[in-house]
């Protein structure tokens, strides 16, 4: 799973030199362990600033920088591809997590030839 977030990240234009696609990365890698982090992104990122002996602030706007970055300059088509619809704004750091979930959740359950 690892390699795949890392690569549907590296596609998106977030770049690994960016604090946030570390961050992003671990946030993901534990939304998969547990889905209740899906519900409370104020403990979800309390778990990645513990983990990187961080705040959940800084976690929040570097996830946030990110974002707009992929948005803004990286690859908004492919987010939009991923998303399964037109994204009219820049999304949110939980609604950008919520897209990045589904959809990789959506790939590890598909059937290889």
């Amino acid at each position: 799973m690892e390699k795949l977030i890392t690569n549907i990240l590296l596609s998106l234009g977030i770049h690994k030199t960016n604090l946030g696609f570390h961050y992003l990365k671990k946030a993901l890698l534990l939304c998969f362990q547990n889905e209740d982090f899906m519900l409370c992104y104020i403990r979800l990122f309390g778990e990645v600033a513990a983990y990187y002996n961080t705040t959940a602030d800084n976690v929040d706007h570097c996830i946030r920088s990110v974002v707009k970055k992929c948005y803004y300059y990286g690859n908004p088509k492919l987010l939009g591809d991923i998303a399964g619809y037109t994204l009219d704004k820049r999304p949110t750091n939980s609604a950008f997590i919520e897209i990045l979930f589904h959809y990789l959740e959506k790939l590890s359950k598909t059937p290889t030839l």
